[in-house]
């Protein structure tokens, strides 16, 4: 049996370690903030695609450490100017095709067909609104950016896909942004981020594309062509390689929704990077296509 100063040493070594860990993901965050998503864990490159990543890493944490893994909702800062909308310096042929393919790799929990691949236009944009618990956020899809994403978007919001799914991944440091679409997403950082439409498509990125302040983006693996129906909205910083497919912006209305859901925190932040659910819930309740 353990004496009582066996028992405060111990208590003491336990402490030291829990202040480490805490020292290290405070350097950790400064890192981060000074750089980079692809999406990041220990370095800033592999935080990158930890956070858009459509699979979510192991968010299991000592509570202690978890505990400072984000800053206090006052703390945060969110740059208020808009990035530039990233442009081809090449257009793509009009119309083009998108090579979607079905994948069992996934939680698949809603049914859906395929988009149609064919004659898919490159040209124009639409305009979608994503009616939200927290808030309408109006969205302009951009087709010369990514057709694809654009047809896949607009397939899967008319067969009612977006609906009830809630947003599960929110971003607060470094990487500012709200990851949404997945399908099977319930709160849980241990499983969230899995689920897709039980399809992919091709990739879209082109290396002028930069992330910032009123950008929507695909989600996706590490993987190439593994994008599906996770995306993320930036409303703040993101400085990651340009592997994510931008397909359109975000509206004044929506920033400020996005703005609110941030301000308000995370909800138990995964220790490696400081993401995790928003303590405001933004759960889809219909998506409207003009």
């Amino acid at each position: 049996m353990a004496t009582n100063q066996q028992r405060r040493e111990a208590a003491k070594r336990k402490l030291e370690r829990q202040l480490e860990r805490r020292l290290e993901q405070q350097k950790r965050r400064r890192r981060i903030g000074a750089g980079v998503v692809g999406v990041a864990v220990l370095v800033v490159a592999g935080v990158v695609v930890w956070i858009v990543s459509a699979n979510g890493g192991d968010s299991t944490a000592d509570p202690a450490a978890s505990s400072s893994a984000a800053p206090p909702p006052s703390e945060i800062q969110i740059p208020t100017q808009r990035a530039a909308m990233p442009k081809r310096t090449k257009a793509l042929p009009n119309p083009t095709t998108c090579d979607y393919k079905a994948d069992t790799t996934g939680k698949t929990p809603k049914k859906v067909n395929l988009p149609d691949g064919k004659n898919v236009p490159s040209t124009g944009t639409v305009n979608v609104t994503l009616k939200s618990t927290a808030g309408d956020i109006p969205l302009t899809l951009d087709r010369a950016l990514a057709p694809c994403a654009v047809q896949s978007f607009i397939s899967l919001a008319k067969q009612n896909f977006y609906n009830d799914t809630m947003c599960h991944r929110l971003g607060t440091e470094g990487l500012q942004m709200l990851q949404c679409g997945d399908p099977s997403a319930t709160g849980d950082p241990t499983a969230d981020g899995q689920g897709g439409p039980g399809y992919t498509m091709p990739d879209e990125a082109f290396p002028e594309i930069k992330y910032g302040r009123g950008i929507l983006a695909m989600a996706k693996t590490q993987a190439p062509n593994s994008g599906g129906s996770q995306f993320f909205m930036v409303y703040g910083s993101a400085e990651l390689s340009p592997d994510y497919s931008v397909f359109g912006s975000i509206s004044d209305e929506g920033l400020k929704v996005l703005d609110a859901v941030a301000r308000a925190g995370i909800a138990n932040p995964n220790p490696q990077d400081g993401t995790g659910a928003p303590t405001k819930q933004v759960k889809f309740t219909g998506v409207t296509v003009q």
